[in-house]
């Protein structure tokens, strides 16, 4: 830069050497792929405005699309927007970025020697000077909201007249507006906001693995993510406070805590340069979960709160905007912070605050949120009446067991049995958790009150119902709905929508997955009333069941692959729900060999489902889990998960969990042919079914004998008993088959052929029949995760069919792929920087702009260039990248 002319010669302003030059991008930057300038959604746009209020990574987006350009040849021109630039300024400044960039001295000196440079003219000028340049050239301007309103004029008539060789990137606040509204009307410019800026779970993945490694694992990822709920900033300031220690868990731990170091770094960003009226603000908002500028009128008293609020949401990166016009809501950690700082607050102005907000939320009919409030300010009469009012709704449709959780703590027992709707949402919620067992004797409260009606019978057996469901009793489940099978007393179409779901659950559970679907679609959908959508989610998850159970995991995929997402949507990622359905889906995503997937679905959820899943949704996801962790190699992991699993069966009194963790050892350990190990475990296992304290049903005999049996059958395989092992695998599929097991039948069908095979009887004819099946239901992993020897036999015969369509996982499963690079370096002939430097050679590009693009000086460019010639044995730059093509250095898309 110090070669081009200053003051004396152009007549820019020497400083504007210093607003043209573009930063460096971090270095554990993370390339989103939905943000990637290339991406199909940005793609062939001209204009793109990044509008979000700070922290959110507007100048690092920018600064990674810079390199993406730099690396595709094309100029990009930098300017740092500040509060003094009139348009005069703002027109030299973009001038000598734009010369700065292409190299070309002369470039803009007619704006650059203009006097009075602040007119259209001089934008008009700069434009054709661009369009006669007959180049590609970007445009980036950081920071928009600092310049006045005639440059931002300026700006918006520069778009709208840019040639087309011209592509501008905007970063400004929400208050930064350009009017340029009729662009983005037609197509012509893309508006990204906070809600794309946000990184997604496997954005955050990503992020904790370039920057830490194995230092945090995928479950402490998952809860860095839920703890900063993906923004920016809280990523940043998390990420930083982990790097500084020795200990990344002691320093997750710390994060979490009340008092702990993000916290503090929180406030010493957001609270120390507040004006003390707008700290004070803050601080009594924050009691509020969402924020709305009359609410806040009230609870502050602050006439001119609805202008404060607009104000700080666009000069603080804490608030988020909430569903519903004026609604915002702040982020966690900040809202935590200024709670702490509320409770130091004298406690008569505590009470006034919550009694404000109770008063306007009741007036607003936002019943449960006054309720609390109400109980917060002491007035306990009201609370209770206003929670009978809304608890039971606020479960039965938003699925908010946590509240009704908290209010049951909080009640007497007295006022509890005043209030049958109160009774009625505690026993729903005790019944599908752990303490399942605690429903019962809420139902007999119910039940004992006089005039019980039918439908509250039919009510309360729905409640019951559930608790057998997660105590893993299927016998008394379809005990308790058989008098309501034919005839159903309730109208309510949340109730009635419950009970086909206990229908669907109860064909399932007798081994019709067929009739299971079938009862649900027999549900009126006409009867839709608010809030049903929730326990329809229960529905897709018996639907995702009951594919998953025939293993037609490609239906079950299609299925739930969008249920997951709005469930997290509506409810957050760690609902009781949302991991129910995630569990499943992730052992569907297994069975399609998407090992990445299926490990990202599962991270920061066991916990939950350990105390709120359904017993097959915690079988599934430790199951899934321990197989994830063995194919990676980390056999000890594999085992300290299924010792989790019956540690979880053990607590939650389900011994069919114990008997599934003991059986998935013994396929683990077969696997490595550790015979008397298996044997060993087949003893528990026996002794374990042996107990005569057991569930005795005949429902329940069955899921559990269909385990034993495969184990026993795994158990002759690794003593290598291979007519022992034929007949323990015709035992099971027996039942497989009767049960309708599809899945578990062609894994059983795959086995018997290995048996068979090394019996020296023919084989082949089965186990192309087993392949042919897997194949029509999308299981890519049976065969593999059934036996090594016989992933290895499928392997070879897929390949001796040549069958394009044939992929079946290999015996070892393997990390989720990484983005395919556009240079391979096989034989480590090229190291990855050299790698990079091929591609932008490639690409035509000069040293200094391959300098510029990967971010280092000419000379380094020179070196690895050198390195190239000699490597690949070329005299020139055009030899280079022939001999690479020859070689087959490049990717396929070369």
């Amino acid at each position: 830069m110090a070669t081009f002319p200053t003051t004396g010669a152009t007549g820019a302003p020497r400083d504007l050497l210093l607003k043209v030059t573009p930063p460096r991008v971090p270095r554990h930057l993370v390339s989103r792929a939905r943000l990637l300038a290339n991406a199909d959604a940005l793609r062939d746009h001209a204009v793109f405005v990044v509008q979000a209020p700070s922290g959110f990574g507007k100048t690092s987006l920018l600064a990674q699309w810079r390199l993406e350009y730099l690396a595709m040849g094309m100029p990009v021109a930098w300017v740092s927007a500040q509060t003094h630039d009139d348009p005069g300024r703002l027109v030299q400044s973009l001038a000598l970025a734009l010369r700065v960039a292409m190299g070309r001295p002369a470039f803009g000196r007619s704006v650059l020697e203009d006097d009075r440079p602040g007119n259209l003219g001089s934008v008009t000028a700069l434009l054709s000077e661009l369009t006669q340049a007959a180049l590609d050239v970007v445009l980036v301007i950081d920071e928009a909201e600092r310049l006045p309103p005639a440059s931002r004029e300026a700006l918006a008539y520069l778009l709208r007249n840019a040639p087309p060789n011209v592509r501008t990137l905007i970063a400004t606040r929400p208050d930064g507006r350009l009017d340029i509204e009729d662009l983005v009307a037609y197509g012509q410019c893309v508006e990204i906001g906070p809600a794309l800026l946000k990184f997604s779970l496997d954005e955050t993945l990503q992020l904790v693995h370039a920057r830490f490694g194995a230092r945090v694992d995928r479950n402490m990822a998952a809860r860095l993510h839920e703890l900063t709920e993906g923004w920016p900033l809280g990523l940043q300031l998390a990420t930083t406070i982990i790097s500084r220690g020795a200990d990344a868990h002691a320093a997750l731990s710390d994060m979490t805590a009340a008092a702990g170091e993000l916290q503090g770094e929180l406030v010493r960003l957001l609270l120390v340069n507040l004006d003390p009226q707008d700290r004070d603000f803050l601080v009594r908002i924050a009691v509020l979960d969402l924020l709305h500028p009359e609410l806040c009128q009230a609870v502050s008293g602050a006439d001119d709160a609805a202008a404060r609020l607009a104000r700080l949401s666009n000069d603080t990166p804490v608030f988020a905007a909430a569903e519903g016009g004026e609604w915002l809501r702040m982020h966690a950690l900040a809202r935590d912070v200024l709670r702490q700082r509320f409770g130091a607050l004298d406690a008569a102005e505590q009470v006034a605050v919550h009694a404000r907000a109770a008063q306007w939320l009741a007036a607003h009919d936002l019943i449960d949120e006054a309720a609390h409030h109400a109980l917060s300010a002491g007035q306990h009469q009201t609370a209770y009446e206003l929670a009978e009012r809304s608890v039971y709704e606020s479960l039965m449709r938003r699925g908010r067991q946590a509240a009704v959780l908290e209010w049951l703590a909080q009640l007497p027992a007295d006022e509890l049995d005043r209030r049958p709707r109160l009774l009625l949402a505690a026993a729903w919620t005790l019944a599908s958790s752990e303490r399942h067992d605690e429903a019962g004797r809420f139902v007999a409260r119910l039940l004992a009150q006089p005039d019980v009606s039918d439908a509250l019978r039919c009510e309360c057996a729905l409640i019951l119902g559930g608790a057998a469901v997660f105590a893993d009793d299927p016998d008394h489940f379809v005990e308790l709905h058989v008098p309501w099978t034919e005839s159903v007393p309730i109208t309510d179409p949340l109730l009635l929508q419950s009970h086909a779901n206990r229908m669907a659950y109860r064909a399932l559970l007798e081994g019709e997955p067929a009739l299971a679907r079938l009862r649900q679609q027999q549900v009126a959908r006409g009867q839709a009333g608010p809030g049903i959508d929730y326990i329809r989610r229960w529905s897709e998850l018996v639907i995702g069941l009951s594919y998953a159970w025939e293993g037609q995991v490609l239906l079950a995929e299609q299925l739930l692959r969008p249920a997951v997402a709005g469930a997290e949507t509506e409810l957050g990622r760690r609902h009781r729900l949302s991991c129910n359905l995630a569990a499943l889906l992730a052992a569907v995503a297994w069975e399609r060999d998407l090992p990445g997937d299926a490990a990202m679905l599962l991270a920061d959820r066991l916990d939950v489902l350990e105390h709120s899943g359904l017993p097959e949704s915690l079988l599934l996801a430790y199951r899934t889990a321990a197989r994830i962790a063995a194919a990676e190699g980390a056999e000890h992991r594999a085992l300290e998960l299924l010792n989790a699993l019956d540690a979880a069966g053990a607590a939650r009194r389900l011994p069919r969990l114990r008997i599934a963790s003991l059986a998935e050892q013994v396929r683990l350990h077969a696997q490595r042919h550790r015979a008397q190990t298996c044997r060993e475990l087949c003893e528990r296992i026996d002794a374990q079914l042996a107990d005569p304290a057991l569930p005795q049903g005949p429902l329940w005999r069955r899921s559990v004998q269909v385990l034993r049996d495969v184990a026993h059958a795994h158990a002759a395989i690794a003593a290598r008993d291979w007519p022992g092992a034929l007949a323990q695998l015709a035992r099971a599929d027996e039942q497989a088959r009767q049960r309708k097991q599809g899945g578990l039948h062609i894994e059983l069908l795959g086995l018997r052929a290995l048996a068979l095979e090394r019996c020296g009887q023919p084989a082949q004819a089965l186990l192309r029949e087993a392949m042919d099946l897997a194949r029509a239901y999308g299981l890519q992993r049976v065969f593999s995760d059934a036996h090594p020897d016989l992933g290895a036999w499928v392997g070879t015969l897929a390949a001796e069919g040549a069958q394009p369509e044939t992929s079946f996982a290999p015996t070892t499963a393997t990390a989720p792929p990484a983005p395919v690079p556009p240079v391979t370096t096989h034989g480590a002939v090229l190291t990855p920087k050299e790698g990079e430097v091929l591609t932008l050679l490639a690409r035509n590009l000069s040293n200094k702009e391959i300098g510029r693009a990967m971010q280092v000086g000419e000379t380094t460019i020179k070196w690895h260039v050198k390195n190239l010639f000699a490597k690949l044995d070329a005299g020139t730059r055009t030899q280079v990248v022939q001999r690479a093509r020859i070689l087959g250095l490049f990717g396929p898309e070369r």
